[in-house]
């Protein structure tokens, strides 16, 4: 318990999946939480969920690729809270799976908006608020697939890649300003987006049998899996790492 008592968390894309996990386990170790997403409905139940078990928390509505948007929430919470100490970059969508000469730029761009560009416009809005608060700690969800490459989803690997080096070089650059930048690295997690995908699979059942078989502890982690990684990068035990990948994937890219 307490292991960032008194800390401003915000999280993007924190409705469900590995977002809504982390809300609630930062809120349960004493963060107050800024639950952000597009979902109004699972946002709110997420706060609700918080403040019934004693935490604090409360929900903005929060399209991390409108930089006006992202500009106006972080005032209110700064303004709400009178800081932000961390940053968790979840907001993500796995976009159109086809073969790169059949993408449109359209596909492309929605989701380098959303899983690239929303990454710097918060990291941007979050670093002015930081710099003038003694620090903190930014934390952004890139993906198994920003390290190795797949037959799939062209357009994720690549927003994934460039999330995992815009990490790098933040870290570097405001390291002397006490502002930690890493990245998380999850393999196969049972989340929403995951079971969406299955979902398009002519034989799911089949599909999920397939991708345990590929890891080698031989099933799917949990959202709660990857907030206990963040957890810990939120929190000052990990004060001495900057710039590193946390890959949690149950082995798969040890291969």
């Amino acid at each position: 318990m307490n292991r960032v008592k008194d800390k401003v968390a915000i999280v993007t894309g924190a409705a469900r999946g590995i977002g809504r996990a982390t809300a609630l386990l930062l809120a349960k170790e004493g963060a107050k939480v800024a639950v952000t997403d597009i979902l109004v409905d699972e946002g709110q139940t997420s706060v609700q969920e918080i403040s019934s078990h004693g935490g604090e928390a409360d929900y903005w509505h929060l399209d991390v690729s409108q930089e006006t948007q992202v500009k106006q929430v972080f005032a209110e919470v700064y303004r709400k809270w009178g800081k932000i100490d961390i940053l968790v970059n979840n907001a993500g969508i796995a976009g159109i799976n086809k073969p790169t000469h059949e993408i449109s730029e359209e596909e492309w761009n929605t989701v380098m908006a959303i899983n690239t560009n929303g990454v710097f416009l918060c990291t941007k809005h979050a670093i002015t608020y930081m710099l003038n608060t003694g620090g903190g700690s930014i934390i952004n969800l890139s993906s198994i697939l920003g390290l190795v490459g797949s037959p799939g989803v062209p357009p994720y690997h690549a927003a994934k890649g460039a999330v995992r080096l815009m990490t790098k070089a933040n870290a570097i650059l405001y390291a002397k300003n006490n502002i930690r930048f890493n990245s998380i690295h999850p393999g196969f997690i049972w989340t929403p987006m995951m079971e969406e995908a299955l979902k398009k699979i002519e034989n799911p059942t089949e599909a999920l049998k397939y991708y345990e078989k590929q890891i080698p502890v031989e099933h799917m982690g949990n959202p709660d899996d990857i907030a206990y990684g963040i957890l810990y990068l939120a929190s000052d035990e990990s004060k001495y790492m900057t710039g590193a990948e946390l890959v949690i994937d149950g082995g798969y890219t040890a291969q």
